[in-house]
């Protein structure tokens, strides 16, 4: 009896990197330089998503540019391909999807960029560094069979923010705990699976495509699905930094 090769195998989802902010916190460096491209460990910040991608097989990234942002492009160009020498995994097609220097927020920007994106897609923010965070396609794959809107990893509370985001249930559902509940609390990565489902009705106020370029936080539409038991997580213990100082990056490029 031979084996059934008829379905199609999964294909994972494009992905949305988060690149359009001002990074005020990272000033001076960021006067000239967006932070995505930041240097850790010789790369910048972005490329080190972007090769996580690559070695994932995600077929396509869209990444949203603001301040500085004609500077992402001039950098990374229309494909990004696999920096080692014989390397045969497929380059990354990337688009651009630009905004002012005073950029949409998370929300705004991902609505505007949805019609690039397609029904599902991966999240990351070029301003963290997480070099162990693989994109696993089995995750996608179960995600968009299931009935949620977004899978979000949480890690670890840091020093510079104890009190965390969210609660993590122990079937896999993250939490809008509510004050002075005891649960323990997690900080949300900016890693994330999500449906465009999330940015219509009843979740997000935003008209489709955010044509007039509103402003947005990703947060309350995620608290609104959570109420309704629509958004799933994973805790990750993998390395993970916020760049958002210049004395964390000068850390991690001691480290």
């Amino acid at each position: 009896m031979t084996a059934d090769t008829s379905a199609p195998s999964f294909v994972q989802p494009a992905a949305m990197l988060l690149a359009a902010g001002r990074g005020e916190r990272m000033r001076p460096l960021t006067d000239a330089t967006p932070k995505p491209l930041l240097k850790v460990q010789g790369r910048p910040l972005l490329q080190h998503h972007l090769q996580a991608l690559v070695a994932a097989g995600v077929p396509r990234a869209v990444i949203n540019t603001g301040w500085l942002g004609e500077q992402i492009p001039a950098y990374f160009g229309a494909v990004f391909a696999p920096q080692a020498a014989g390397d045969q995994r497929r380059p990354l097609p990337l688009a651009y999807s630009a905004e002012p220097a005073q950029a949409y927020e998370t929300a705004g920007g991902i609505s505007r960029a949805l019609a690039l994106l397609g029904d599902m897609f991966w999240l990351a923010a070029g301003d963290v560094y997480a070099p162990d965070f693989d994109f696993p396609a089995a995750v996608a794959q179960d995600f968009a069979a299931s009935d949620r809107l977004a899978h979000l990893w949480l890690v670890p509370n840091p020093e510079h923010h104890p009190r965390g985001d969210f609660g993590l249930s122990d079937d896999g559902l993250a939490l809008d705990l509510p004050e002075g509940d005891g649960r323990p609390r997690y900080t949300y990565s900016t890693l994330a699976l999500l449906k465009a489902e999330l940015f219509a009705a009843p979740w997000c106020e935003l008209p489709a495509g955010n044509p007039e370029g509103l402003r947005a936080p990703l947060a309350p539409l995620l608290r609104r699905a959570m109420a309704d038991g629509r958004v799933g997580a994973s805790l990750y213990t993998g390395r993970w930094v916020d760049v958002g100082t210049p004395e964390r990056l000068a850390q991690l490029n001691r480290d």
